[in-house]
This record gives C-alpha cells, structure tokens and sequence, in this order.
C-alpha cells in the first residue's frame, strides 16, 4: 500500500515482494514427538565441489528462520485474517488459563467501543483474551522450576539444534573433504559456562533447565498464541532484535506490518513496537496478530501519549491499565524504567549527554515533577503479578545509561544497575 493511501481494514494485504521466494534455498519443518511440534528452518543449498578440488557433493546446509510463515511457498497470507494460533492447543491443554469475558483494560473497552476505528480495526481475531486461573502461574519460568518440560521447550530445542547433527552425518557420508569439515564444525573456542553444563547436542531437558535457572528466558504470551517458541540467553544461539513503530510525523499500519515482515525476513528474532503516534493500540493489533515472532513494547511510550505527552500528569493507575492493555493484545515482553529512582536523577546533574534514554528521561521528569520515587520502582511486585497472570518477559530497561564515553560507569548509570539486580530477585 502506498504511504499516500489512506488505510482501510478490509483492503489490507502484505508487500508482496516481502513473501517471494528466498534464493537456492527452501523451507523445512523438523518434526519434535508430537504431531504438533513442527520446527522452521531454512535448508540452503550448496554447490558441488569441482573435479579440480576433489569432485565431492556438498549436502544442504540448515540456518534458523524466523520468517514464520511469510517465507513459505504453501502457505497462504492474509493479513486480514492473521497467522495460524500455533500454540493455542498447548496453552489451553496445560488448564491453568481462563478466557475472560471482555477485556480487563479500561482503555482497551474505550477503543473497542468506538465505531469510528472500524475501519481501521484488525477484523480476523475471533477469540477472547486469556489470563492465569486465580493463584496460577502461566510462566515458563514457573513450568521450568517445577520441572515440566513443555511443548514449547521442546520445539526451542529441536530449533537451537538446526539439525546439526544430520547435516554433520551428511558430510562424513559426502567423501574426505566432507569429514574434514565435519571435524571443523565441532571446534570452538570453550569459552566460560559460569555452571552450566552445556551439551553437545540441544535438549529440551537442558532448555528447561537454563530457563528454571534464570539464565535464559522464553518471551511467548498466552495472547500470542501466533509465535514460534524461542529463547533468548548466555548459552543459546545470539539474538537479534528489530525496532519498529509509527510516531506523531507519520507512518501507517500497513507500513508498520511490512516493517514487521521485513524484519523478520531479514533475520530479526524479536521485533519492538515503539510507536509514539496515532492509533496505537490498533497498529499495535495487526503487528502481533501477524508476527510469528515475539513482540515487546515500552509501555510508558503509549502512558505518555495517553496523557498528552505530559509526564507529570502520568499516574500508576493509567500505567497500570497501558500494562493489561498491551498483555490481552499479547505482547511478549515490557521494558520497564523501574530502576530510574529520585535518588540517582541528581547524579546526572554534571553528565555532558545527560539522560539519553526516552523512558529514563520520562520517569525522571515525573519524579522531579512530584518529588517522589518511581511508581514503577513502587509498584513492582504488582507489575510482577500483572506478568505472570500473562506470561508477560521482563526487559528491565537501563535509564540511567550513558550517553557518552565520557558519562560511561558514572555514580547514576552504577546506582541504577545495582538497583535493577535487586529487582530481579524479586
């Protein structure tokens, strides 16, 4: 769609060029021990070795692929519509969700209510949000520390894996080229486990183990039944995230979508949705209703845009309506300024770049404004509450952080991360 055109639900489609075909390469699913565990990778082939080289075949190599179903050929796409749920049947059997009657957000109820944003409202979902039974916790987090493996787990490690294993057996099989690239394949350099006995193959028992310990964390919201499991910690595959979002100069849903999907095509395993501008709540809708992978927000962005972008008149109750809003739409992961305290603001006072953080710089403005701590430092154990009953990931975001080598490990940015590792204990 144009960026000139005006946006209209029922018109919508993907950029096309965003859903050709991917080069020598196609896509394959790696079966886990149920039916429904079918993991994506992308198979790339590879030329044979020249007779003047040794005349060996080169087997196909595997790579992670989080392109969801944007990249595969036999999939159809219609945004309208939205991804297949791929995890409702896992979220549903485990028993210890309910699906609520309306939405639990006051703003949410506002925005549904308005028959002016039809038009502009994402028409394909059919299902009511879902939140823990009182007294559950629908966290993988929970599930690892008590020593259950899940659906979820188990398909992170078949994905972690990218079917090593086959494709070094296929290299042994390819001649003697082959098994001097197999044996290449193993070597690294070992690095630091800090305790973790790392396997040479994935498992879905290790996968737990790491989550139960705190040292890597799953982002899938019960809300976003559409993602494909994955993990982000010390001794998995690196991560890489991808920011998009509207802001008050421009940008349409339809663009923000193609941004999502292009992000993804392009390798980003998580995409944040900081929109600043209009309509972001509905924006907000079609971008996880449509990303196979995680979604994370700053939810004091939208807090602000709720109060006319003045920070002082932001309150706990309206940041804690912004929090179950974004956790029934079904957003993976928050970052949260919740280390910014009264006491540290001064310690800028003296920086060259001063506080360079958008969050940072409005939970500051609010403190000085009130002279009082952080709500979000203050209400933190009800934050922790709100995520768990969704199965909502922490990004504690680092406020205080330095603009400029000159401000690096100063008195404020060390305050705030011994802080922010107290918080973490909670």
């Amino acid at each position: 769609m144009n960026a000139s055109e005006k946006f209209i639900a029922s018109s919508a489609h993907v950029d096309e060029a965003a859903i050709a075909p991917l080069p020598n390469s196609r896509k394959v699913y790696i079966a886990g021990t149920r039916a429904d565990i079918q993991v994506p990778m992308r198979e790339i082939s590879q030329s044979d070795t020249p007779a003047s080289f040794g005349a060996e075949p080169n087997p196909p190599i595997y790579v992670y692929d989080c392109s969801g179903p944007y990249s595969d050929p036999a999939a159809k796409i219609d945004i309208r519509s939205g991804l297949p749920a791929l995890r409702a049947g896992w979220i549903e059997e485990r028993g210890d969700t309910e699906v609520l009657s309306d939405l639990s957000s006051k703003f949410g109820r506002i925005r549904a209510a308005d028959a002016k944003l039809d038009e502009l409202r994402f028409p394909g979902l059919h299902r009511k949000p879902r939140r823990a039974r009182p007294g559950a916790n629908v966290s993988q987090m929970h599930y690892a520390r008590r020593g259950i493996i899940t659906p979820e787990m188990e398909y992170i490690a078949i994905r972690e894996n990218l079917n090593r294993k086959a494709y070094i057996e296929s290299l042994k099989a390819a001649g003697p080229t082959g098994n001097k690239m197999a044996a290449l394949l193993g070597r690294q350099h070992p690095g630091q486990h800090f305790g973790a006995s790392i396997p040479e193959e994935i498992t879905p028992e290790f996968v737990r183990d790491e989550v139960a310990r705190g040292r890597a964390i799953i982002p899938n919201n019960i809300n976003h039944p559409e993602s494909e499991p994955m993990i982000i910690g010390r001794n998995f595959l690196v991560k890489i995230n991808a920011n998009i979002g509207n802001s008050a100069l421009g940008s349409s849903i339809s663009e923000e979508v193609d941004k999502m999907t292009w992000a993804i095509r392009w390798g980003g395993d998580t995409v944040m949705d900081l929109s600043t501008g209009k309509n972001i709540h509905e924006t907000r809708e079609w971008i996880i209703r449509n990303s196979p992978v995680p979604i994370g927000t700053v939810p004091i962005y939208q807090a602000l845009e709720k109060v006319d972008g003045k920070a002082e008149d932001l309150t706990w109750e309206i940041f804690r309506d912004t929090l179950i809003e974004q956790a029934e739409q079904g957003v993976d992961y928050f970052t949260i300024h919740a280390g910014v305290l009264l006491r540290y603001i001064p310690l800028t006072a003296n920086r060259m770049t001063g506080i360079v953080s958008r969050g940072g710089s409005i939970m500051a403005k609010w403190c000085l404004a009130h002279h009082q701590e952080s709500f979000l430092y203050t209400h933190f154990e009800e934050i922790c509450e709100i995520m768990k009953a969704y199965d909502v990931a922490f990004s504690l975001g680092d406020g205080l952080r330095p603009g400029s080598i000159y401000d690096a490990n100063d008195e404020a940015q060390l305050g705030e991360l011994k802080t922010l590792g107290e918080l973490t204990q909670i």
